[in-house]
């Protein structure tokens, strides 16, 4: 067997490595960190990838899969987790037939969540083993070992990584070949095993202490826990991406680099301990590792030195070994220099956009910038609340267009506008929701407002794509993830079948067509569905006849603006659009608004 070296992501080594591990099957929906893991796997013909409707069904499939015999990944971000936790839970319980890995790609520091969680808490819930790689070659060594590991103990694997793991890029060596082979695809009837009835899962409740029990036994032995002889004065324990810091930091101390992070190797950590003469865990988030040692009796300190949220980096690990007064020789040289101060960019919709025109609608018919102060907060009460979900349109929060009053989690606008409604408020309320989160959890959010009569307008923006994290397909698409034509889900149909019989489809672009859809929905005072559809900007290439200002006709009344789109800025005191981001004839939202009809075709006569 040959091999090769590659320059890897995390998440492109977890991939190749899970793909010469045998897999047969990979689901995930797309989430940052994780998102390109199944992406990489999708380029290869002969697995099945798909981007399933949400993380739930996501493990599901896995699940099915993984009793057919053949080894399946699944992947997702930590707040995926959350979402798939029934299933997850189920197969701790069941146990599996074909290898079933679990990625968890957590966020400390938050890059592109709602919130930071450490789900390494999760296989202790479970009680399921968990592995964590440090880098690349870490990540694509380890997966497979995973796949063994979830086969000979009759469990499913946590694998968790974090942001940095996941797109950091190293050297990988790796085989030049798909090696090994998943088991025979074959479902074996066992209705002890897989029927969850309370007189079956109260005979595998036993079976996964004795299984923890194994695993620990396990953990006293496999090469995945490292020790990394160095001085006495300090013993390290760390693990992923946290070990790399605490390696540059204390350089000379002694390491117990734990792969496998639950569970813990009682044993090991005990000799470890009587090793050395103070005991120091380093480790993101939670103090998971820490507060498991001190379960074993051993005396270690953490938290108490380094933070509990955001992301590690040397510049807090080198504070944490100064307050412990163990540093290193060459730790005075390890603090990171701060970054200048950057120029501050807001974040803002794209340039054409198709979800602007329906945000300048709801920010105009709610008045929000007069009811609404600088920091977002009322100043009196709002004629339209606007309950908001998880997607790039999450960005019309910002000034100038405050559309957006709330946003928890996948699929929660509709029920939170459900809510303020039985809650009795007086507001008009618009639950909005992108054509991806609607297929993720927004469906049954429209159930129950059917179901229970909510007066309420919920408006989908459907831009034919998962546009936050990169332009993935997704049901309504008409495309599989592995770019095959397949059937195409109707937003629309999915409504009318529930029951909605006031559903209008508009044209994201046609802002007359938009606001009269919008006030038509309002005025109904009954559950009212408008979809409103345009292509994204980022995946429409089709530019021509690009907007400017004609200064003569122009008032600068500050309508424009007020669209908020990058394109429109105001220079040297006047009004001016950017040509080369400009959509032209694909947009046109600020033509259509400008009351004096200012903003004409770059063929229309301007004065500059």
């Amino acid at each position: 067997m040959n091999t090769v070296r590659k320059l890897l992501s995390g998440n492109e080594a977890i991939a190749q490595g899970a793909y010469h591990a045998g897999i047969l099957v990979a689901t995930a929906y797309p989430g940052t960190p994780s998102t390109e893991i199944l992406e990489n796997l999708a380029l290869y013909k002969d697995i099945y990838a798909e981007w399933s409707t949400n993380e739930k069904v996501a493990m599901e499939v896995g699940l099915g899969a993984s009793y057919a015999g053949v080894r399946t990944l699944v992947s997702m971000k930590h707040v995926g987790l959350n979402v798939a936790a029934d299933p997850f839970m189920a197969a701790a319980t069941t146990g599996i037939h074909g290898g079933l890995v679990v990625i968890s790609a957590d966020d400390p520091g938050i890059h592109s969540s709602q919130g930071e969680q450490d789900n390494r808490h999760f296989a202790k819930l479970a009680r399921v083993p968990m592995l964590e790689p440090a880098d690349s070659q870490e990540a694509y060594d380890f997966i497979q070992v995973a796949f063994d590991l979830s086969e000979k103990f009759d469990t499913p694997v946590l694998f968790r990584i974090t942001t940095r793991v996941a797109h950091s890029k190293s050297v990988v060596e790796l085989d030049d070949e798909r090696v090994r082979q998943g088991r025979t695809k074959r479902f074996h009837h066992n209705v002890e095993k897989y029927v969850m009835l309370p007189t079956h899962a109260r005979i595998r409740v036993p079976h996964m202490h004795k299984r923890m029990d194994e695993l620990t036994d396990y953990a006293e032995t496999t090469p995945l826990n490292q020790l990394i002889e160095g001085n006495d004065r300090i013993g390290i324990v760390s693990s992923g991406v946290g070990y790399e810091y605490a390696r540059e930091v204390f350089s000379d101390a002694t390491f117990l680099k734990l792969g496998m992070t639950y569970p813990l190797p009682p044993k090991m950590l005990q000799q470890f301990a009587g090793k050395v003469k103070k005991l120091f865990v380093v480790e993101e988030l939670d103090p998971f590792l820490e507060e498991n040692i001190k379960i074993l009796g051993i005396h270690v300190e953490g938290k108490k030195h380094l933070p509990r949220f955001g992301e590690l980096n040397k510049s807090a690990v080198h504070h944490a070994a100064v307050q412990i007064g163990t540093t290193s020789h060459s730790s005075k040289t390890s603090e990171v220099r701060p970054l200048k101060d950057l120029p501050g960019r807001p974040p803002l919709l794209c340039p054409g956009c198709p979800h602007a025109g329906a945000f300048f609608i709801l920010s105009t018919i709610g008045q929000r910038n007069k009811i609404l102060d600088a920091s977002g907060k009322s100043k009196k009460e709002s004629k339209l609340i606007i309950t908001g979900d998880i997607g790039c349109y999450t960005l019309a929060t910002y000034p100038p267009l405050r559309a957006m009053d709330t946003t928890a989690c996948m699929g929660a606008s509709i029920g939170q506008a459900i809510g303020l409604e039985k809650a009795g408020v007086s507001s008009d309320i618009v639950a909005v929701i992108g054509d991806s989160t609607f297929m993720h959890s927004g469906i049954t959010g429209i159930v129950d407002a059917v179901y229970n009569d909510a007066k309420i307008t919920v408006v989908v923006l459907d831009n034919g794509t998962t546009a936050m994290t990169g332009h993935q397909d997704h049901p309504g698409s008409g495309i599989s993830a592995q770019g095959c034509a397949t059937n195409k889900v109707s937003i629309e149909g999915i409504v009318r079948g529930v029951g909605v019989s006031d559903v209008q489809v508009v044209n994201a672009f046609d802002v007359k067509s938009v606001r009269s859809a919008i006030r038509s929905a309002l005025d109904n005072k009954a559950l009212s569905v408008v979809v409103v559809r345009g292509k994204c900007a980022v995946a429409n290439k089709g530019r021509k006849n690009q907007r400017q200002v004609d200064l003569e006709k122009c008032n600068d009344c500050g309508v424009c603006l007020m669209i908020g789109c990058p394109s429109i800025q105001k220079k040297d005191g006047k009004l001016h659009i950017d040509a080369m981001t400009c959509m032209g004839d694909e947009c046109t939202v600020c033509e259509q608004l400008c009351p004096k009809k200012a903003i004409v075709p770059s063929a229309g006569k301007v004065n500059r």
